[in-house]
């Protein structure tokens, strides 16, 4: 039985802050519904992930900025970290560690992200 996982609630204070900081990270606004006066609902997927997150009103008891260390893959740590920069987010240098190069941001709200490239670069890897 394969189990996958499909979205994260990501709690926010302000959904049109929250939607339009994420869809200026490059994911795709999916839904964006009003259910109620008590409940929206807006969907969004980072450009190639099967997995997507969920900001809104009535969607988790959650506090605002309260989710710590999501994270997401990428093929190349310099890449992302020169395109995130490129975008206008706050992200630390990239750090390596044996398991993979990362980079971290956050977004409006203080909830905190990791980017990875899971092999480590050829400059973090020691010489001969």
């Amino acid at each position: 039985m394969d189990i996958k996982l499909e979205l994260v609630a990501v709690p926010v204070t302000d959904v049109d802050r929250a939607k339009a900081f994420y869809e200026k990270l490059g994911f795709n606004a999916d839904h964006d519904v009003t259910v109620s006066e008590d409940i929206r609902f807006v969907q969004l997927t980072p450009p190639g992930s099967a997995c997507s997150i969920a900001i809104g009103r009535g969607l988790t008891r959650m506090t605002p900025g309260s989710l710590d260390n999501m994270q997401v893959v990428v093929t190349d740590i310099e890449e992302a970290y020169e395109d995130l920069r490129g975008r206008g987010v706050e992200v630390t240098e990239i750090q390596d560690l044996p398991w993979g190069s990362f980079v971290y941001f956050s977004d409006p709200d203080g909830n905190g992200w990791a980017v990875q490239q899971t092999t480590p670069r050829k400059s973090a890897e020691p010489g001969p």
